[in-house]
């Protein structure tokens, strides 16, 4: 039997498409997409804006992640929601001045449903943190993260 290794380092390949000074359409894989500026910032609202995307990226890499390692570490996720709110310092995108951190602080709200113990629980979450790359690179920015855990056991 041949065992095929994945390769580990991949380059993402994705491509925009600028139908507007506001609006891109990304294509990716087989998939299509669209990031744009709601209509009070001169936008067509078709799509997330930029930053909101990036937010959204976080909430769906948490949940990959964290089903993942729990899945490692033997615990189930019964129901999972997570929500994002992020502070952000607006002068850099309207111009008026650089800003070295966007989003200096951000809460991630996680709330789940599992039946795992606190210390099965605290694997998945140590580990969240290791593994999760949008939320690495964001802490990484200098945004300080703040995870909010609300478990619920059935």
């Amino acid at each position: 039997m041949v065992v095929v290794k994945p390769k580990m380092v991949v380059t993402m390949k994705l491509e925009g498409t600028c139908a507007s000074h506001s609006r891109t359409d990304i294509r990716v894989r087989d998939l299509a997409s669209t990031i744009d500026e709601p209509l009070e910032r001169g936008g067509s609202n078709k799509g997330l804006s930029p930053t909101e995307t990036l937010m959204a990226a976080l909430i769906g890499c948490t949940n990959t992640i964290c089903h993942r390692v729990a899945e490692k570490n033997g615990v189930a996720i019964r129901d999972m929601k997570v929500r994002v709110e992020a502070e952000f310092d607006r002068r850099g995108v309207t111009l008026a001045e650089e800003v070295e951190i966007p989003f200096p602080n951000l809460t991630l709200y996680i709330d789940l449903s599992t039946d795992a113990d606190d210390a099965a629980l605290d694997r998945v979450k140590r580990e969240l943190a290791m593994f999760c790359p949008v939320s690495k690179v964001i802490r990484a920015s200098g945004t300080r993260v703040n995870e909010v855990w609300t478990v619920s056991r059935p």
